[in-house]
Order: structure tokens, then sequence, then C-alpha cells
């Protein structure tokens, strides 16, 4: 396997005098479209999707054209001496229009160079597109307590998809309150978790709603599989950043004890922070019913993911066959 390049600069000769030069004069910057360059005490910068979304008319996340691309390069950079004006207030784009030109120039290099291109400004699209992995993808995952958080992209793929969430527990006598099952943040996401007894689906949707599905009656002392389904119930509508709607079943030992309805969930990434977790919710909260990370205070021995649309009633014989041979 070939080596990629470790590219930058030594900082090696800034330890053996605190006053030498930097040998870093030139940087190149892009994310999603945001285009700028440093070079030797100038920085060029050409904002998308404009100079603001009101005097651009555009969204975050709007796709460059080719078109566009030489409109931006021609008439919407700008350019600022640091050295004089570090707090970028006085736009030189047309007093220096040649030395301009040349810094755009060399971002092009630079993007070249360092693999940037093609420009991708799709914004938060971008976190839905699925990557190369290792490993060969699974219709089942199980997890355990005890472990890191798994990232969301080595995590199963859930949304917009029927998929349900089992949780092997042993609650002891009097009951046990806290997190079964975790994805997600304070910006959103779902827990499954028992409070007050009450075993409680909740789903953050970006920050903005906040939803339960709870049980009809208090969780049973002893050993049980506690469980999910989500079944979406009508198409995703992306593009304004909504998710399928579903309706959520709660089950303990593969019968029915809660059931309700999600009118939206998120359509692309569950947080920027997101991951899965068994038996408490750590980092922020997914959920403001309680404070992280609300560990499960009986004893969680396994979870089950399973995205194939089986139900979980269909699933029950099999489900502690798979926990059972783990």
């Amino acid at each position: 396997m070939t080596q990629s390049p470790i590219e930058g600069f030594s900082l090696a000769s800034s330890f053996d005098e605190a006053t030498a030069p930097s040998k870093h004069i030139t940087q190149y910057f892009e994310m999603f479209g945001h285009r700028s360059l440093y070079h030797d005490g100038w920085r060029a910068v050409c904002p998308w999707p404009g100079a603001s979304f009101s005097e651009s008319g555009r969204r975050f996340g709007d796709p460059i054209s080719y078109d566009q691309l030489i409109q931006l390069d021609a008439h919407g950079c700008e350019l600022y001496n640091l050295e004089e004006d570090f707090a970028e207030t006085n736009d030189l784009a047309a007093s220096e229009r040649d030395r301009l030109i040349a810094m755009i120039g060399m971002w092009y290099v630079e993007a070249g160079k360092y693999n940037v291109l093609p420009i991708d400004s799709r914004g938060t699209q971008r976190f839905g597109v699925e990557r190369p992995q290792i490993a060969p993808d699974r219709q089942r995952y199980i997890y355990y307590p005890g472990t890191q958080v798994v990232p969301t992209n080595a995590a199963p793929r859930v949304m917009n998809r029927p998929h349900s969430i089992s949780v092997e527990a042993l609650v002891p006598e009097g009951g046990a309150d806290g997190v079964l099952f975790s994805m997600g943040g304070n910006d959103g996401g779902f827990a499954f978790y028992v409070q007050n007894g009450i075993l409680t689906y909740g789903y953050n949707y970006v920050a903005e709603s906040h939803f339960r599905i709870t049980s009809t009656a208090p969780v049973p002392s002893g050993h049980h599989i506690f469980s999910v389904e989500f079944t979406p119930t009508g198409p995703a509508d992306i593009a304004n950043g909504k998710g399928t709607p579903a309706a959520i079943k709660l089950f303990v030992d593969g019968q029915p004890v809660g059931e309700g309805h999600l009118p939206v969930t998120i359509p692309l990434s569950l947080g920027l922070a997101a991951g899965a977790a068994v038996g408490a919710d750590p980092g922020s909260p997914t959920m403001p019913d309680y404070k992280p990370p609300f560990a499960f205070a009986g004893t969680v021995k396994r979870a089950l993911v399973d995205v194939t649309g089986t139900s979980v009633e269909s699933l029950e014989e099999k489900m502690r066959m798979i926990l059972a041979r783990q």
C-alpha cells in the first residue's frame, strides 16, 4: 500500500529561534464551496453561497454550476492585507486586481495539489453519502455496554428505513431507570430508556422538537428483552430537511406495550458527534428528560440492532437465539 505524503511545514526552526520567519507562507482553505487562500500576509476569499444568504438569495448546500464558478472567480472574490487589516474590514479586490487574480490562480494550484477538486458545495447532503467501509455491510449488529461510543459512520444506518433495537437487560426488584440504547446528542438523535419505571423511546428532531412514546405499564423486574420498532409511514422530504415519518412500537419480550407516531425525523445525519452507545447516553443528552450519562441502573447484557425490516413480533424467537450465541 502506498503511503500518502505527510503534508505541511516543519516547526523545528521556531524551536531553535522564537523569531524565526515562518516557512508556511501559503495556505488554501475550502469547505462546502467556500474558498480562501492565504499567501505572504494577504488573504483572498470567495464566499459561497455569497457575502450573505439574503444578498445572494441562495441557501446553504446549493450546488455551484460551472458558469457560477466562473462568475464567482471574476466578480465574487474579496482581498485583504492582513498585515495592515487583520480584521478584514477593507476589501482591496478592486485596487489590487492583479494580485487577486494571481491568488485565485494560486488557489487552483493548491487545490489540484491537495485533491480538493471538484468543488463540492452540497453542505449537509455530503454527510448522507455512503463511504467505503472495511467490513461488509450487515443486517444485524450486536453491541455491548462498557465500550466507547460507536461513531455514526461505523454505526448501523437506521435513518429513513425500517429497523428495530432490542436490549437484553436485568431489572432488579424495585425497578431501574436509565438509558438502554442511545444514538445522538442534544442536536438530534434518539434514546431508548426507562424513566420512573416507564419504557420510553425519545426522538430529538434537530433540537427543534422532542417526541416521546411510552409504555402503558411499568417495566417488570427480572430478565427481559426490551425492543423498539421503527416503521416508516411515508416518504422523506430531504430537500426540506425532513426524514420519513414513522410508526413506533414498544415491546417487552416480544409483546407490545406501547405505540405512537413520529411526524418527522432527521433525514441525513444524527448530529455531528452522534454515535451508538449501550446502557448510557454519554456526552450531551439526546433528550432533555435526564442528565447524562443516565446509565441504566440495572444490568444491560447486550443490544441487537436489526435493519432487515423484520417485525419484532416475528423476530422474537430468532432474537433470543441471536443474542444467546454471542
